[in-house]
């Protein structure tokens, strides 16, 4: 008895491991990696503007484009821009996210469900969100419902593959086992399907929703006088390409505070993915 005493406590880590402050220091390093990755790069675009490696009108220099920021924020015309592009996407995502996630689950449960779609999924699926813009303006003219209807028909299709995909992935050994165990199927829905599917539907959000923002660019570059792609079109008819990478620098800015919220939600939504993850 007092050998497998021993034995269990030399297998059991220590109180005292040191496999937290390991774990701190790697995460510091990553993060010191980031930013210096990050500081190469605005190094090496300074060198090629300064030395003249690359011509003005090709890339223009980082204290221009920062002058560019300052005027357009002094104006408060970059701000509005940002928000008139953000509400288009989240209205359209939002929409699309609706309509595609039920229909993915009842698609991943009912064979009947995927045979009526699939033929509108294989002829959808292949056309960019651009095509639909001539058909959306004819439609619905060049207001915000036609940004919106664009971001929405970019990005429905996608969440409704991943939606389908996670579904469809749960283990069928956990279905039998609740059948068995007498659960009814609202319970199966509930407590097995949407939790299994649950990690691959947010993946696919974080996914789409960057997709979105594209959507809204090619809309916004037709047929908008507000908005990012806006910005970015005009300023390009302007000559000026400070602005163009202002525009195209708040557009990485914005997605990237985007997928920040995406993983508080999931985090939020999935304590049980924590561990594992890390």
């Amino acid at each position: 008895m007092a050998d497998a005493l021993n034995m269990s406590e030399a297998v059991l880590p220590a109180a005292d491991s040191p496999r937290p402050r390991r774990s701190w220091r790697f995460r510091h390093l990553l993060l010191a990696l980031n930013v210096a990755a990050v500081a190469v790069a605005l190094l090496l675009w300074w060198a090629a503007t300064r030395f003249g490696w690359v011509a003005p009108v090709f890339l223009p220099a980082p204290g221009d484009v920062l002058h560019a920021a300052r005027i357009t924020l002094a104006s408060g015309d970059l701000l509005t821009d940002i928000a008139v592009s953000a509400r288009r996407v989240f209205l359209g995502f939002a929409l699309a996210a609706i309509v595609a996630v039920p229909l993915g689950i009842v698609m991943g449960v009912w064979r009947p469900a995927k045979a009526v779609m699939d033929p509108f999924v294989s002829l959808l699926r292949p056309l960019p969100s651009i095509t639909w813009i001539p058909l959306s303006i004819l439609w619905l003219g060049i207001g915000e419902s036609q940004k919106i209807a664009i971001v929405f028909m970019g990005s429905w299709i996608y969440i409704l593959l991943y939606t389908y995909e996670s579904t469809r992935r749960i283990d069928p050994l956990l279905l039998r086992a609740a059948r068995n165990l007498g659960a009814s199927d609202l319970a199966i829905m509930w407590e097995v399907i949407l939790p299994g599917s649950l990690p691959g539907i947010i993946t696919g959000l974080k996914v789409t929703l960057a997709i979105s923002w594209s959507c809204v660019l090619s809309a916004e570059m037709i047929a908008a006088q507000n908005g990012l792609g806006a910005l970015i079109w005009q300023a390009k008819d302007w000559g000026n390409m400070p602005l163009v990478l202002v525009g195209m620098l708040c557009i990485s800015l914005t997605v990237l505070v985007a997928d920040w919220l995406m993983l508080r939600i999931e985090r939020a939504l999935l304590p049980w993915e924590r561990g594992r993850r890390g």
